[in-house]
């Protein structure tokens, strides 16, 4: 039985709780809080099992900060003795529209430090990730404040549908697989 690693991005600490940047965790606590099933801290990651129709999926949630992801990412993947191809990192995305999803089976880091971090710690783009996107309206120079923080009670009400969108596009990912996923999800 294939066994799926489920990585939702973001830092730990209430300061950086439900900013644009952690929308990776709000995504996989949202998995987590409906197969009702709880974190655990354990090495490098807060970490739950999730059965979903059988298919195991190991939720992570790296504790090491965005910019050290890898690490969590490759001790999980070797813990779990997960393949590469059934690894899905979940990641706030600048260049995409508020609440819009991509999935893609490789890509460059795009600037981002967390996936900059896993494709130096694993040696390779080529690992699955949903783009979640968070916009870019801000002002020269406040990328880093606008990243960092929380969400509009506007954006909160379209976040809130799209991680439900996101969660779908998880679990599909784990049942029919990285094409048909993306065939159905990148165009909603």
């Amino acid at each position: 039985m294939s066994k799926f690693l489920i990585v939702g991005l973001g830092n730990i600490g209430s300061e950086y709780a439900h900013t644009r940047h952690n929308i990776g965790f709000d995504v996989v606590d949202y998995l987590a809080s409906e197969g009702k099933v709880s974190f655990t801290t354990d090495r490098l990651a807060d970490v739950a099992h999730l059965k979903i129709k059988g298919k195991p999926l190991v939720l992570v949630k790296p504790s090491t900060y965005m910019n050290l992801s890898g690490k969590a990412v490759n001790y999980w993947l070797q813990q779990e003795k997960v393949e590469l191809e059934n690894v899905l990192v979940i990641v706030d995305e600048l260049a995409l529209p508020l609440g819009k999803i991509r999935i893609n089976p490789k890509g460059s880091d795009g600037g981002h430090n967390g996936l900059k971090s896993i494709q130096e710690t694993l040696n390779t783009s080529n690992y699955n990730r949903l783009r979640f996107g968070i916009g870019n309206e801000f002002s020269k120079g406040k990328q880093a404040d606008f990243v960092l923080g929380k969400w509009t009670t506007e954006e909160q009400k379209v976040v809130e549908e799209k991680i439900k969108l996101a969660a779908e596009a998880i679990k599909s990912f784990a049942f029919i697989g990285l094409a048909r996923t993306m065939n159905s999800f990148n165009s909603k």
